[in-house]
């Protein structure tokens, strides 16, 4: 097979449902005349999600866990890093105190992720915003945030009493003069804003290296190369089953090196993070089978294979954020069954997973990856890095 006649369709994102002239003041601003008649849903969505003053005490804005210098990740350190140059490996809260305990994932390219669904075909659940599929799509996903207790930690009518208070003329310019009627539809307003900003292509601009190999404008390095078979080869890192590689005619939302469908990795549980953030004795994260919709045991524990898109500069790593390097990923992909197999980053025996009875067996544990092989494949990963976070390759 000819492994490298793939490509990914390079198309910009139009800015969705720009309306007419609004006369809209920001008073953080001096907005110009130009701008104002400009206001779209995508621009105003821009403004929220950067707009503190949205969180309980007005110190955190969606751009505070998901920075867009640094792939829309969460670059901070906190009491979960494990060490002094490390991101958390779950996100602080707007009181600066408060601790998560889900690895706060990368708002890049997520406008391609479908809605949360049972695929009768395969017999698997797929998409949905959150890594156990709880928000079905992503404006569904927007409003959380604002409401969550370890979050921003706000109620529905602060919010909207602020974005009233800042943006009243351009919400009623987009979204219609009785938009603040009632504080429900005022509420699903800011998040259908802030959701056209993320489908925007700020978020997702197809331009890494493997990009740029599949339209002729760049070459992979030997090592490269070896990373993309290995990744693809069913007999060795067999990557691409869950991580499918695009091919020419991919659509966008299948160029992300992920099927969308969940599963149980078997990680170990971060016990830093838990020892930090006050869950009670025995918690255990049951994953996709906290889903309302879902109620099938084999589920417990497993959650959304997300995509590779510049998985090399999005540590740390799991749901959990219990690894810090994508070495290591790889290698507890290679060997996590494998007796006396040690994980890298501590040079201890790799630790039994959180909820051992329905992890993968049959696609991990045991791949027989050289050390070597486990570079390659790395080296390939980092192709898929955006050209502008490029600078942040370890």
């Amino acid at each position: 097979m000819k492994l490298f006649n793939i490509s990914v369709s390079v198309v910009s994102l139009s800015i969705v449902l720009l309306l007419g002239a609004c006369k809209y003041e920001d008073s953080r601003s001096d907005s110009s005349d130009s701008e104002i008649s400009n206001e779209t849903r995508a621009s105003l969505g821009k403004k929220l999600f950067n707009d503190v003053s949205l969180s309980k005490d007005g110190t955190q804005s969606c751009a505070s866990c998901h920075d867009s210098d640094h792939a829309f990740i969460d670059p901070r350190q906190n009491l979960t890093s494990v060490d002094g140059a490390s991101p958390g490996a779950v996100s602080t809260g707007q009181d600066d105190m408060s601790l998560g305990d889900i690895n706060t994932p990368s708002a890049a390219y997520t406008a391609f992720v479908p809605e949360f669904h049972f695929d009768s075909g395969e017999a698997l659940f797929k998409g949905g915003l959150f890594l156990n599929g709880r928000a079905s799509n992503l404006v569904e996903q927007a409003t959380q945030p604002f409401l969550n207790p370890v979050e921003m930690q706000n109620t529905m009518e602060n919010v909207v009493a602020s974005v009233q208070g800042k943006y009243a003329d351009s919400m009623k310019s987009l979204y219609g003069e009785n938009i603040f009627a009632t504080t429900e539809a005022a509420f699903d307003a800011i998040a259908d804003s802030i959701a056209a900003f993320e489908r925007t292509e700020e978020f997702a601009t197809f331009d890494s290296k493997f990009d740029k190999v599949l339209r002729g404008e760049a070459a992979f390095t030997d090592q490269e190369q070896r990373g993309l078979n290995l990744f693809i080869d069913e007999d060795k890192g067999n990557c691409a089953a869950c991580h499918p590689v695009p091919d020419i005619d991919s659509k966008k939302e299948d160029s992300l090196f992920t099927d969308f469908s969940y599963d149980n990795l078997g990680v170990p549980k971060n016990e830093l993070v838990r020892t930090q953030n006050g869950m009670e004795k025995g918690y255990v994260d049951i994953g996709l089978l906290d889903n309302p919709a879902v109620d099938d045991s084999a589920l417990k524990g497993a959650f959304r294979v997300t995509g590779l898109r510049n998985v090399a500069v999005t540590a740390p790593y799991m749901h959990n954020g219990v690894f810090r390097n994508l070495e290591t990923v790889v290698e507890f992909y290679n060997s996590r069954d494998v007796l006396l197999a040690k994980n890298p980053e501590t040079d201890d025996l790799w630790k039994k997973a959180e909820i051992d009875s329905t992890k993968n067996k049959d696609e991990l544990g045991r791949l027989r990856l050289s050390d070597t092989e486990i570079n390659d494949i790395v080296a390939f990963l980092k192709t898929l890095t955006d050209e502008k976070y490029e600078h942040l390759i370890p």
